[in-house]
């Protein structure tokens, strides 16, 4: 990579008001940049400390003093970036984190591009592309085990596991390139069954990285999650439940819902991407038509299906006919009014949905029932976060490339093909693992994992 360090300097916490406000300083210069801003109450430069100190005193620039602050030195290689860090925390004003911040850049320091921070740790080797992308993960988790999961990818879990893979494919390569190239040499020879086994444990290695990407997926992201249904069975109200708070409006009016409602929210350690959708029903009513074919949308492209429905009547045609459109879908059948006498027979929705859950959601019972078999349904009690796990599309596609060539090798083995094409089924499935972890990354993939970054970080 052509990559000539320069003094960086960024805002690292939000723009907005608060106790404490961090500039983060990193570079050749950092210490020196640094040095020409702050003035120590105590009177000891900063270029003569060491690492892990911090030095109590206050900012200035050509106006003179404006805050008190502490100034935190880290010397490299010892460092988030690897080289010389020093960050200014200081009152957490916007004017005053934004004037710490000229002064810097007024001293020699060029604003950090997004990312830009850690993809200099990555750069010095501090950590692998996949832990790098971890930390994106840490910010942006939304529950314990989002946060648990983004830690062992942090910790490097995940390019050990992929280092592992590639180190034992990388022997098998070497092995075969020897013994190809200099068949007079005393070394043992390569048997077909050996390989083929060893090929088939990385294989499944692979398979079961890739198996554990849509649950990981879901721990991090959330899933989307319509709430469906024919109109007044309490779509709203179970909304508004998972909510915590009014979100959609409640009336015993048909058809009050016209537009889709969407909240955040958790459930359990699921983060659900819920939308409240309109009764769906036949009608003449042009703005409510609108609305039904939006929630029949949303049913299309949902990840999850709460098809609500009403315990306390008896299950209409109106019912079966959505139900009949779930088609194989992640979905739960929520017999809504469970404080109601039953009128529902449950016996009719088998087959048709996969997992049933009585629920009252004007008063809330039956809300955790509700959470474990979303959590069941989704196999997530099936995932560990401590295990690696692959944390994007990007880490996924690099996985499927290598599944793909060591299955083009086994095949190529079993079918007796000569080694030398073995071989090349190898080189070809080493590379993405390799890319995966930024052993060996383009710039542009570099370039597109780090401008995902916010600025600071």
């Amino acid at each position: 990579m052509n990559w000539q360090p320069s003094t960086i300097a960024a805002i690292a916490t939000p723009l907005g008001v608060g106790g404490i406000g961090v500039i983060r300083i990193s570079g050749p210069d950092a210490v020196q940049t640094a040095e020409a801003i702050f003035s120590p109450a105590g009177g000891k430069a900063l270029s003569s400390s060491r690492g892990y100190t911090a030095h109590y005193g206050r900012l200035h620039d050509q106006d003179g003093d404006f805050d008190e602050v502490v100034a935190t030195v880290f010397r490299a290689p010892r460092s988030y970036t690897g080289e010389d860090v020093v960050e200014l925390s200081c009152h957490g004003g916007m004017y005053l984190v934004q004037r710490a911040l000229r002064a810097a850049l007024d001293h020699g320091a060029v604003l950090a591009q997004p990312g830009e921070f850690t993809k200099r740790a990555y750069l010095n080797g501090k950590v692998s592309l996949a832990q790098a992308e971890s930390v994106m993960d840490l910010i942006g988790a939304s529950g314990r085990q989002a946060a648990r999961a983004a830690l062992a990818g942090r910790d490097g879990v995940l390019s050990r596991k992929i280092d592992g893979i590639a180190e034992t494919l990388i022997d098998l390569a070497a092995h075969l390139a020897a013994w190809n190239d200099y068949p007079d040499e005393d070394m043992e020879s390569v048997e077909p069954a050996s390989l083929a086994a060893a090929l088939r444990r990385s294989l499944s290695e692979c398979r079961a990285l890739l198996g554990s990407y849509d649950a990981g997926r879901i721990l991090r992201e959330g899933v989307d999650t319509a709430i469906i249904g024919r109109p007044n069975v309490g779509k709203s109200t179970l909304m508004n439940l998972l909510a915590g708070t009014q979100k959609s409006i409640v009336t015993a009016i048909p058809g009050t819902t016209r537009d889709v409602v969407e909240e955040t929210v958790r459930a359990g350690e699921i983060v659900l991407r819920l939308a409240d959708t309109a009764g769906i029903r036949d009608t003449d009513d042009p703005v409510e038509q609108a609305g039904v074919a939006l929630a029949r949308r949303r049913l299309e492209s949902a990840q999850l299906v709460l098809a609500v429905l009403d315990r306390s009547e008896p299950l209409g045609e109106g019912d079966l006919s959505l139900l009949s459109e779930l088609d194989g879908r992640p979905a739960i059948a929520v017999l809504n009014k469970s404080d109601l006498p039953a009128q529902l027979d449950e016996n009719r929705l088998r087959g048709l949905v996969s997992r049933t859950v009585e629920i009252s959601a004007r008063t809330g019972e039956g809300a955790e029932s509700l959470v474990r078999a979303i959590a069941d349904l989704l196999h997530l009690s099936d995932v560990d976060p401590a295990a690696p796990l692959l944390a994007n599309e990007r880490q996924r596609g690099c996985l499927q490339k290598a599944a793909a060539a060591l299955e083009e090798a086994l095949r190529a083995v079993e079918s007796g093909v000569t080694l030398d094409a073995v071989t090349v089924c190898l080189d070809e499935a080493i590379g993405p693992l390799l890319e995966l972890t930024g052993r060996k990354a383009s710039d542009a993939v570099v370039d597109a994992v780090f401008a995902q970054f916010c600025v600071g970080k």
